[in-house]
Order: C-alpha cells, then sequence, then structure tokens
C-alpha cells in the first residue's frame, strides 16, 4: 500500500536513511510507526529505569529512545537501551542492544508492541523487559526462543553479561527504590560495596583518629566523597562554592539529604536549591 510520511513527499515504503533524529516515528518493515509523547507517570517511569540501569557497574552504555537502523526498513528505538549505544550522531545501525526495556502504559498498541520486540530479538536484543504501568505492577521477560515469563514486586531481574547487579521488579515503579538501587550501583563503580561500607570506613577511620563514632570526621569525609562521586559520575558541574560547601558541612544528616537528591535530580540546582529550602 502506498503511504505518505509527514515531511515526506515520497511513497512508502520507508528506509531508516529518510528518517532524522526527532522525527516522530519508528519504521518496522519499511512501514512508519507514530512515536507520541508519554504521560507523566510514562516519563517518570523511563527516567528512573535509565537511571538504574545507566548506572550499573558493567554498563558501558545506555540510552532512552536511541534509534536503531537494524535493517535498511526498520528502525527501532527502546525506551531504553543497554548496550550498543554509540557516542556519535545518527542511528546506531546494523545491532539492536542487548537488553531493551519497554513501559507499557494507557493507550499502549499491543500489536504494534509485539512486532517491536519480535523486531529487537530478530535483530540480536538478548532480554526485552516490558514493564506495565497498568493493572498489577509486573514485568514481562522476553528472550529469544522462550516462553514470555511474568516478574512481580518482591522479585528480581537477572540479566547475566548485561548487568552485574539484579534489579528489583519494584524499583522499576517505585522512585525511591530505585535511587536506593541508583546509589548502590554508583557506590560500585568506585570500589563500594553500598552506602553502609562508606558509613563503616568512616567510622572505622574515625575510630582510628580518635574521634566520636556517631560523629566521627572519617564518617563525614566518607559521605562527602560520596556525594562528590555521585555528583561527578552523573556529570553535574558544581560551583566551586557548592563544593566549599559540601566540604565544609559537618552534618551528617545534611550530607545524607544531599545524597538522597542527587540521585534523582535533573540538574544541580535541584540539589542545593531543594536543600536550602528545607527539603
Amino acid at each position: 500500500m502506498t503511504r505518505k510520511l509527514a515531511g515526506f513527499n515520497l511513497p512508502g515504503p520507508f528506509r531508516a536513511d529518510q528518517l532524522k533524529p526527532g522525527d516522530p516515528y519508528e519504521l518496522s518493515g519499511g512501514h512508519p510507526v507514530a512515536c507520541l509523547p508519554v504521560g507523566g507517570r510514562g516519563s517518570r517511569a523511563n527516567l528512573i529505569g535509565a537511571t538504574i540501569l545507566d548506572s550499573d557497574p558493567d554498563v558501558e552504555s545506555a540510552g532512552v529512545d536511541t534509534g536503531f537502523a537494524l535493517t535498511p526498513d526498520t528502525l527501532r528505538a527502546p525506551d531504553v537501551a543497554v548496550g550498543n549505544v554509540t557516542d556519535a550522531p545518527g542511528w546506531v545501525k546494523g545491532t539492536a542492544p542487548p537488553l531493551a526495556v519497554e513501559y507499557a502504559d494507557t493507550g499502549q498498541d499491543e500489536a504494534e508492541l509485539t512486532a517491536k520486540i519480535a523486531d529487537l530479538l530478530a535483530a540480536g536484543s538478548r532480554l526485552i523487559w516490558v514493564v506495565r504501568l497498568i493493572g498489577p505492577h509486573r514485568v514481562e521477560i522476553h528472550a529469544p526462543e522462550s516462553p514470555m515469563r511474568l516478574a512481580y514486586p518482591g522479585e528480581v531481574l537477572a540479566a547475566p553479561g548485561i548487568l552485574r547487579n539484579p534489579v528489583p521488579v519494584a524499583a522499576l515503579f517505585d522512585r525511591d527504590a530505585a535511587h536506593e538501587v541508583t546509589l548502590r550501583n554508583l557506590l560500585q563503580r568506585k570500589g563500594y560495596r553500598d552506602l553502609e561500607q562508606v558509613r563503616e570506613d568512616g567510622k572505622r577511620e574515625g575510630k582510628l583518629e580518635g574521634k566520636a563514632e556517631g560523629r566521627s570526621e572519617g564518617e563525614l569525609a566518607a559521605l562527602r566523597d560520596a556525594l562528590i562521586l555521585i555528583l561527578d559520575q552523573r556529570a553535574f558541574g558544581i560551583s566551586p562554592e557548592q563544593h566549599s560547601s559540601i566540604r565544609d558541612c559537618v552534618d551528617p544528616d545534611q550530607l545524607r539529604r544531599w545524597l538522597g537528591l542527587a540521585i534523582g535530580a535533573t540538574a544541580q540546582t535541584e540539589i542545593f536549591g531543594a536543600s536550602a529550602n528545607g527539603a
């Protein structure tokens, strides 16, 4: 059937090289698939899912809505892609991400989702997680030549050879749970097991220095280091004044508040501005 794509005066079917980043379409077998903006719930879920997966210590690349030109006439953009995301303009050509995540919310076109899963698996994806935001919280697990499986809150998702750490199902829905997982991942990237080890190391250093166990300078130093690590990992450019505020802070509760904000913030102003206002 002859089709026309908005902005193009060419008949379909279409090729991936006829589209450019920002066009609101994917392609499946040359046929356009409209990709419309998501609602508030979906956008929040995409953000926390991407943050968890990108921070995993074994992940070298990840992306949101990355366009993969799987064949000349098939272009797919998973909500979150883990692996094979190049740091270059244009589509990623010829290979699918090892792990893809789709968030399915109200209005999901189930036939189109099924086709997208098939395209990605055929092009090399090893796992696809479909996170269902309506109905009982659950994640569908799709893999090549395997029946679909379901996982529910209280269970974990494993991706051997892709992710180092299992992902709690609840963390893909709940922002606070996602922050805990992200913090653990970022600390592991710098050699810490988790935040508890940071605290233990700080207390140990404080004892050696003859400081009080609960408010030791060693614990404060470890919390400061953890906060600066997260800000650096998330590429927040903190000012010299903000850096001094962190280094001069002697309130462990304030440092922990900044840590919590740093994980979920989209800009450094949300961290220090919110803290200054009592958040």
